[in-house]
């Protein structure tokens, strides 16, 4: 017999007596359901009737009512379930058979651990169909079977169920150490103090949004950022750039912390003290938690994949890609805004899966040529608008006479926040040392006033 089929007639993993101390346990203790949320959800027990009398209990315990046996019949009652779930009869052995709910943290690990691996085999057994299947690329199986072992072992069971009380208590707690370290931000911070005024950094789980025009300082913009949180933060950080090689991007993370002219590195025109000033910056981003993929024409199933992999092996705190726009999609047959739309709505979906933000750069239309652009220039698709979270526009005016040495002096840029679903919009400026091709805050040193 093939092995396939001698697993096909095994009953899955599940162990009865845990799923039903779990449920005794909770109604001698109800007090103990906050416990047993951080370990189960109702489809983590084995038996239907065990799912449904689970739901039963956090359902009395959402609306903040008594959890025992009569509350627990009447509710299966109101909602048909009584008598599929054993009658008032069962319901009742229910908190004989555990003496005490001192364990139930014990009793609540078996049930999770043997619905992971119930779990595991229902994912192996859909990759065993999948690998079979040639109208499937096997680069969607890899990438699918990578998202569910992923989401299996990273996520943590808090239930659907949360009360308002167990949130507000920990967003007052959040509150009050804002409060007491006033100048921290709850976010990934950009490092730039007026854009964080208004974000409080960037946060966990949003899609955000870049656009400017092309040549404006999009790709810019998000290095400096980048440099500020892994080279000054260490903060881990992933970027993805789909248009320059990591050679080219290295190189002006180079020319922004040594502070030597970019075409200088490009051309290798050095001065000798200037190599002190590189071997300086190359140790800092030598030490730098910052994970670069440039792989051209990567598409939007890979590069999902590599995101997995920097969170799960690296604690990668934020993601950049460089630009939205150049990932490609899986079907090509699509046109093309309802490809952007796919690409839109899975960076949305994979910053919510991994809990980190997402920071996405894209081109702006023609239109907004010569004028502050708006959300309705944001080229391609507006699912773009509708996705993100946090949408942001660079603009500038005409570029400034260049200097003695040819280069354009430093630029005044407005950075327009012009979406934030949970904050405020508003304008900042920034300066544009092209030199560098860095951003920084506007102050003495940069000549801008």
């Amino acid at each position: 017999m093939a092995a396939t089929d001698s697993l096909r007639d095994k009953v899955p993993p599940h162990n009865d007596e845990a799923e039903v101390a779990t449920i005794g346990a909770l109604l001698l203790d109800p007090e103990s359901l906050s416990t047993v949320l951080k370990y189960l959800r109702p489809d983590d027990f084995y038996k239907t009737a065990h799912q449904r009398i689970y739901e039963a209990i956090l359902s009395l315990f959402d609306r903040s009512e008594a959890i025992d046996l009569i509350t627990l019949n009447e509710e299966l009652k109101t909602k048909g379930l009584l008598k599929s779930c054993g009658g008032s009869a069962y319901i009742s052995q229910l908190t004989s058979a555990v003496p005490t709910s001192a364990n139930i943290k014990y009793y609540a690990q078996i049930v999770q651990a043997l619905s992971m691996r119930r779990n595991l085999a229902r994912i192996a057994s859909e990759i065993n169909a999948s690998s079979f299947d040639d109208s499937t690329d096997v680069r969607y199986i890899i990438e699918e079977a990578e998202r569910q072992i992923f989401e299996l072992t990273d996520k943590q069971h808090t239930g659907s169920y949360q009360v308002a009380r167990e949130i507000v208590a920990r967003t007052i707690e959040v509150i009050e150490k804002l409060f007491h370290n006033s100048g921290d931000y709850i976010g990934v911070p950009s490092g730039f103090s007026s854009l964080d005024s208004y974000t409080a950094g960037f946060q966990n789980a949003e899609f955000i949004v870049i656009g400017a025009r092309p040549s404006v300082g999009k790709t810019a913009l998000a290095l400096t950022m980048a440099a500020n949180m892994s080279i000054k933060n260490h903060i881990p950080v992933g970027f993805f750039t789909l248009e320059m090689s990591s050679m080219a991007l290295m190189q002006r993370l180079l020319s922004s912390e040594a502070r030597l002219k970019s075409h200088a590195l490009r051309s290798g025109i050095l001065k000798p003290s200037d190599f002190h000033k590189l071997t300086e910056a190359a140790g800092k981003i030598y030490e730098a938690p910052l994970y670069i993929e440039d792989s051209p024409n990567l598409k939007l199933l890979d590069l999902r994949a590599q995101a997995r992999r920097m969170r799960s092996q690296h604690k990668v705190a934020i993601i950049f890609i460089d630009y939205l726009t150049l990932i490609g999609s899986e079907h090509q047959d699509m046109p093309r805004h309802e490809q952007i739309a796919e690409i839109s709505r899975s960076l949305k979906a994979l910053a919510r899966e991994l809990n980190i933000p997402v920071v996405a750069l894209s081109q702006v239309s023609r239109e907004s040529e010569g004028k502050r652009p708006s959300l309705a220039n944001i080229r391609e698709s507006g699912s773009i608008e509708q996705d993100a979270d946090v949408v942001i526009f660079l603009h500038r005016e005409r570029q400034p006479d260049a200097d003695g040495d040819g280069f354009p002096h430093n630029i005044r840029t407005e950075v327009i926040i012009a979406k934030q679903r949970n904050g405020p919009v508003g304008t900042i400026e920034l300066a544009f040392i092209p030199e560098y091709t860095k951003f920084e805050d506007i102050s003495k040193d940069t000549g801008i006033h």
